[in-house]
């Protein structure tokens, strides 16, 4: 592998990537102006003029705001690699680290490493985080989040992060090292259990850190739902009203945890917005991703896209030009594995760009099954009148660029969702 052509092909891969971004968010901007200034005839009955104006502002608000953040992001990429950045960083950590009892330096100087990367790409984000959250979402009516509680629930991820992030990379550090040429297998290992370790504890011990789970109150509703788990054989250890409202307006339920400690959690904001008959088709929905083996499939699918992943770290890691190419010069007096861990995540998300539009029609072609088994064990009635106050909820346009909508949506637009529904 030569350095000049990697650093050639990042350039080439970014470049393009954002040609195509550009591109697709410029024709998203145009095609939603276009259409503001009248609802589509398929919604005309049920959707105000204002609230499609709305929708048509938050879009085009985010897609602005969107360019803005594309071109800093790439601007941040080069930075840290064809210019030099993660060389500098990697210095002045490793210069640091010398201080360090001997025993600890190698790992210190690798966990140190990761960590300041962490620490300035958080500080680098934090502008783009607070202006999106206090001047666009505040702007259009969503933002319930105050400063204290943002700065909080900052904290608080940080402290999850060092305490399941810091054991896990410093394990995955600690076999790319010890384990032998096939390090990436027992890596990946390990990551897969973490995986699951945190799927099972979310629930009950990270989540209720940054919100209030209470179990659903409404007797009506719950025996709705609970009739509706049975009729579809679906078994979930509790339902709960999870207090959303604390900090946006929109509305959202999911399911969370693993194997039979799976929980079905209802935003207090949607519970707020829709009737018995429409929750319960929002519900048959989820259900039906579980009927399909959605979910199943995506974490099948997951897993094995990082078992590749790691394999290709596997090489990477051992190719001087790999550091080269991205503007590191590997230290003969330290290990380079926590600069291979780095660099794969910087770079990797370029390359994995240009798949974007195979893994939205994948997607979209599971929410259509979702919606059909919903249809069937509810009503397809009542969903389509869900799916319409959410749009409305969540300020959703009802008039996306065909083309963006294609690359990006994981979900079908709104009228193709409700047509399907319809037939």
């Amino acid at each position: 592998m030569s350095p000049l052509l990697l650093s050639a092909a990042l350039a080439v891969a970014l470049a393009a990537s954002l040609l195509v971004k550009f591109w697709l968010s410029s024709r998203q901007i145009r095609h939603v102006a276009r259409h503001r200034h009248m609802v589509p005839a398929a919604f005309a009955g049920s959707v105000t003029l204002s609230a499609h104006q709305k929708a048509a502002d938050y879009t085009i608000a985010r897609s602005r705001f969107g360019l803005l953040a594309l071109a800093f992001n790439a601007a941040v990429l080069l930075g840290w690699t064809l210019l030099g950045g993660l060389d500098v960083l990697n210095s002045w950590v490793l210069k640091a680290s010398q201080a360090l009892p001997e025993g600890w330096q190698p790992m210190g100087y690798q966990l140190g490493l990761i960590t300041a990367f962490a620490l300035v790409g958080g500080l680098l984000d934090l502008p783009w985080e607070l202006w999106s959250t206090f001047r666009i979402e505040q702007a259009f009516g969503f933002n319930r989040t105050t400063l204290p509680l943002y700065f909080a629930d900052t904290a608080k991820a940080l402290a999850v992060g060092v305490a399941f992030g810091l054991p896990i990379v410093a394990l995955i550090l600690w076999l790319m090292g010890a384990a032998g040429p096939r390090w990436w297998l027992w890596a990946w290992g390990a990551w897969m259990g973490f995986q699951l370790l945190v799927m099972v504890l979310y629930p009950t011990v990270i989540a209720p850190l940054f919100n209030k789970f209470e179990p659903l109150a409404d007797a009506t509703l719950k025996t709705r739902v609970e009739t509706l788990m049975a009729r579809c054989g679906f078994a979930a250890k509790g339902l709960f009203v999870m207090d959303g409202s604390k900090r946006s307006a929109h509305g959202n339920a999911y399911f969370s945890g693993f194997g039979p400690a799976k929980r079905v959690v209802f935003f207090d904001t949607l519970l707020a917005k829709l009737n018995g008959p429409e929750v319960e088709a929002v519900l048959a929905h989820e259900l039906g991703h579980f009927k399909h083996r959605h979910i199943t499939k995506r974490i099948v699918l997951a897993f094995a896209m990082s078992l590749a992943g790691f394999a290709l770290l596997g090489w990477l890691a051992q190719q001087p030009a790999f550091y080269l190419g991205l503007g590191v010069k590997p230290s003969m007096t330290a290990p380079n594995d926590a600069l291979a861990l780095i660099l794969f995540l910087l770079v990797g998300p370029v390359f994995g760009f240009f798949v974007t539009p195979l893994a939205s029609h994948f997607s979209r072609r599971d929410e259509f099954q979702a919606d059909a088994y919903a249809r069937a064990q509810a009503s397809g009635a009542d969903l389509s009148s869900a799916l319409l106050k959410l749009h409305e909820d969540n300020a959703g346009t009802l008039t996306p660029d065909p083309v963006y909508a294609r690359f990006y949506y994981s979900h079908p637009p709104a009228a193709e969702r409700l047509a399907a529904l319809a037939s």
